[in-house]
């Protein structure tokens, strides 16, 4: 029996993390694989955790050795999904919940196209500038690469199996309709 894969997708700063940290306290027998990262840790990241840090000098022998399943530059550091991480759960049936940028999305989807897809929408550009300036201040320069990116990532709801309204003060109804479009779709 072959497993579902469900992709996480939307824009810096829209609560992926923290919708993706309530579904696993809630429905811990899915799986969360852990992503590959050049950047360094951020205060409180435990190696393994979330991430495996790696230098970017071991992030491309594994990308020349196709271990990813995909992989994006993003802030300047690389991230990549592992083949590994993913194909050996869903062969067992499981079903495998994944953040991913939308580049990452796109090129799963090109390998996989049966794979579902879950967009986080946060509202506005105006909300997630201030989310993101909340969590960490950033140039302009960076802040403007922010917003062309949030442009072309919210172009993206319209490939998306299920769409999450993520407000600001609305995050608890948010949460359980993130849990409800799990299940929905890891019944499909």
């Amino acid at each position: 029996m072959q497993g579902k894969f469900i992709l996480v997708v939307g824009p810096s700063g829209s609560g992926k993390s923290a919708l993706l940290a309530h579904l696993c306290a809630e429905m811990p027998e899915l799986i969360f694989p852990v992503s590959c990262t050049t950047r360094a840790p951020r205060p409180g990241e435990v190696e393994g955790e979330k991430y495996h840090f790696v230098t970017q000098e071991e992030f491309e022998k594994r990308r020349a050795a196709e271990e990813f399943l995909e992989w994006a530059p993003y802030g300047g550091s690389y991230y990549g999904t592992l083949k590994s991480q993913i194909l050996g759960a869903l062969s067992e049936g499981k079903t495998v919940v994944r953040e991913v940028e939308v580049q990452g999305a796109r090129q799963i989807q090109q390998l996989m196209p049966d794979v579902r897809i879950i967009f986080i929408d946060a509202g506005s550009w105006e909300n997630l500038e201030r989310r993101i300036q909340s969590r960490a201040p950033m140039s302009e320069v960076e802040l403007l690469a922010r917003r062309k990116r949030y442009e072309d990532e919210t172009s993206f709801a319209d490939h998306a199996n299920a769409v999450i309204h993520n407000p600001d003060g609305e995050l608890e109804r948010a949460k359980e309709e993130f849990v409800a479009a799990v299940q929905k779709l890891s019944k499909e």
